[in-house]
């Protein structure tokens, strides 16, 4: 019988993994809840109407239909033995509860969510983009924020309507504040006959000092600088310290609180690992960070399990903590292959990951991007163009490269947004119908 490897995630380095395994004898099992891979740095496009769901997700199945040594498995892994080598499956797709599923290697890619800092009660009110469907749950709150604000007759209630709260500003805080600026002064201006969408309100609110801190403080400083020229006001230094019905609290730097009346928040501010991760290291004895990673070895193995690998999001490597990237769950994942290979093959195996940075990207409207690779840093029209081929490039899906750049070259002569459909009829505060 082949060497049995399992694959829990189909995320960035699940899927890497997994395709690197293409020539190895072994047979491969993928289980995820999810039937696509989600291209999950284009989820703010599907939130803002420029791009539509199914042209950032790709099913499971059509990538791996001519990888003969694929099976993929619709589940979702809730346990792990690791004496008996199996994982314990749940939310079958033909209803069965529970199932184990044996492996003579497990590769854990499960990734990361975002962490509401121990306030999951805000989590109902601020949305988060770690999935299609928040993606496509911002994309509704948003449009319905300004349809609401299209029929509100008091002058109050509709600022509340056009005042967009985005949590965090990292990439994705940043480009979701920028194309929701764009969306309501460029897109919609027009549109609508009883309201100004140019009056919107887009708060940016950051507890550093800055925005993008990943990046050189001159490219910082040019991000903040662009995302002002587009209408949004970055709060750095300030801190979210409650969000409800229709409002956000924001507290300064100096202590002060205030209390804004906001129907839409989007959050983008820190992340947790899985809980696949926790069980991972209740199983192994492993330890865990205050974000919920499990510690690996420098081979991205389970302490004392060696047939257990782990990567992406999920995982701190000894004492190192690499960026929460898809580069870095990519160049795992084939790490992790090759292991598995030149072990079945009965090779020698490399012994240590190295990551290679190959630098940081982040886009802010309409040809303007900032970009760090090395000694380079750009920003700009340059910036934003690189930023485009790289994400067409790692797009998955000869057909979603296709419908992406036209898409993208349709709105930057247009500018239109092809996909601002409304998919259920919601309030940008609670998500619960009108009228309900």
């Amino acid at each position: 019988m082949a060497h049995r490897v399992v694959v829990v995630g189909g995320g960035f380095g699940g899927l890497q993994a997994v395709r690197a395994l293409r020539q190895a004898p072994v047979d491969v099992t993928l289980v995820d809840r999810q039937n696509f891979h989600l291209f999950q740095p284009l989820a703010y496009q599907v939130a803002t109407g420029a791009l539509s769901a199914t042209e950032v997700a790709a099913p499971l199945r059509a990538i791996f239909k001519r990888q003969r040594n694929v099976r993929v498995v619709l589940a979702e892994a809730t346990g792990i033995d690791l004496e008996r080598h199996e994982v314990l499956l749940s939310a079958l797709p033909n209803g069965d509860e529970q199932r184990p599923l044996p492996y003579d290697t497990l590769v854990a890619a499960t990734g990361s969510r975002y962490s509401y800092f121990g306030h999951d009660d805000w989590r109902p009110y601020a949305p988060e983009l770690k999935s299609l469907e928040g993606a496509l749950d911002i994309r509704d709150r948003i449009l319905g924020a300004f349809e609401a604000a299209e029929v509100e007759r008091d002058d109050a209630a509709r600022q509340a309507w056009l005042t967009f709260v985005v949590v965090g500003a990292g990439p994705t805080g940043v480009e979701m504040a920028g194309q929701i600026a764009e969306l309501a002064r460029d897109t919609l201006s027009g549109d609508f006959r009883h309201v100004d969408t140019r009056r919107a309100r887009v708060l940016l609110v950051e507890t550093a000092d800055r925005v993008l801190t990943a990046f050189a403080p001159s490219l910082s400083a040019r991000a903040q600088r662009s995302l002002e020229s587009l209408g949004v006001t970055p709060l750095v230094g300030h801190t979210v310290v409650a969000i409800g019905p229709g409002t956000v609290s924001i507290k300064d730097g100096a202590g002060a609180v205030e209390d804004v009346p906001a129907r839409t928040v989007v959050w983008a501010a820190g992340v947790t690992a899985s809980s696949f991760a926790g069980r991972l290291a209740q199983a192994a004895g492993a330890e865990l960070d205050r974000a919920g990673r499990v510690t690996v070895t420098p081979q991205l193995t389970l302490p004392g399990h060696p047939e257990v690998f782990a990567l992406g999001d999920m995982v701190r490597v000894g004492d190192t903590l690499l960026p929460g990237v898809a580069p870095v769950a990519m160049q795992e994942g084939r790490f992790v292959a090759r292991v598995i290979a030149d072990r079945v093959a009965g090779r020698p195996a490399p012994q240590t990951f190295h990551y290679r940075d190959k630098g940081n990207l982040a886009t802010i409207g309409r040809s303007r991007a900032v970009a760090e690779i090395g000694p380079l840093k750009a920003s700009g029209f340059p910036a934003w163009a690189l930023w485009l081929g790289v994400h067409i490039v790692y797009l998955i899906g000869f057909q979603n490269r296709l419908l992406v750049l036209l898409r993208w070259t349709g709105s930057f002569l247009t500018h239109g947004r092809g996909a601002r459909v409304i998919g259920r009829r919601a309030t940008g505060a609670s998500g619960r119908p009108a009228g309900t």
